[in-house]
């Protein structure tokens, strides 16, 4: 046997390769095919009661909007990073396990019946819009540490008590169309050390004489106040009030001379 019959016996069946790279390359599109069809659900304008579902591994984009849903259980969905539960009757959030929607960085409720912000324990999501519904506080949402936009415009909020320094990451929060009474309730929002953009258009308080320098006042680092940015001079005049408030406080704090020592002694 020659040697060119000895490579003969050892070259390879090409249309053998062919169909194994056809077959190979047919099972990788199937893959991402499933990827792809567990990748987003859309649901919007049904009459769905719920929004539950088995759980979907590689789900990442869930819409149930316009339905008739009235809770949020049964939604566990591990690589899960937008909701939309928009225009639903919710009243309550209930269900939403932070362990297991470990993804989950926008959450989308506008439009329902809420009356509370209770059960939003999610410390991954970034961005929660609430407005458009029943609440008159802000309570519950200590652990949203990497929240940086919260939308809270139409609904009855009253006092700005619930926001507190853990909700660090906080820039941009809305909540125009409420009924926050004076400017004396901002100074609950001092501890937010990220806050830049504040919206609080069709508020009672809008209507107090210096509104826009009080709220500067109190939020130094705040850029922006409804649709206005702050000018240097808005800036410096803010400062000034804030030390000569800081002066008068020192004054009040200092213990006062005790006049029976300096009375002479008989």
């Amino acid at each position: 046997m020659s040697d060119e019959d000895d490579l003969e016996d050892f070259e390879p069946d090409l249309d053998d390769l062919e169909r194994e790279d056809d077959e190979k390359e047919t099972e990788e599109w199937e893959d991402d095919r499933k990827g792809e069809e567990d990748f987003s659900e859309e649901a919007d304008g049904n009459r769905l009661r719920s929004a539950q579902l088995n759980e979907l591994p590689y789900l990442q984009i869930a819409s149930f909007a316009y339905n008739q849903i009235t809770d949020t259980e049964g939604i566990s969905h591990p690589r899960l990073g937008s909701l939309n539960l928009k225009g639903n009757h919710i009243r309550m959030v209930t269900g939403l396990d932070p362990q297991k929607l470990i993804s989950l960085h926008t959450l989308e409720l506008r439009g329902n019946k809420l009356e509370s912000t209770l059960g939003i324990d999610l410390p991954k999501l970034k961005n929660l819009f609430l407005a458009q519904n029943m609440l008159k506080k802000v309570e519950g949402l200590e652990n949203l540490t990497n929240l940086t936009t919260l939308h809270l415009r139409d609904n009855h909020i009253e006092t700005l008590s619930g926001f507190s320094k853990e909700m660090q990451s906080l820039q941009y929060l809305n909540l125009r169309g409420n009924m926050v009474p004076n400017v004396r309730e901002l100074t609950k929002l001092r501890d937010l050390p990220k806050l830049r953009a504040l919206v609080l258009l069709d508020n009672p308080c809008t209507d107090e004489n210096d509104y826009r320098q009080e709220a500067l006042v109190q939020m130094a680092h705040l850029e922006r106040l409804d649709k206005d940015f702050f000018e240097e001079e808005d800036r410096a005049e803010a400062q000034e009030i804030r030390q000569r408030m800081k002066e008068e406080e020192e004054l009040e704090t200092e213990p006062e001379p005790d006049l029976e020592l300096d009375q002479p002694s008989i």
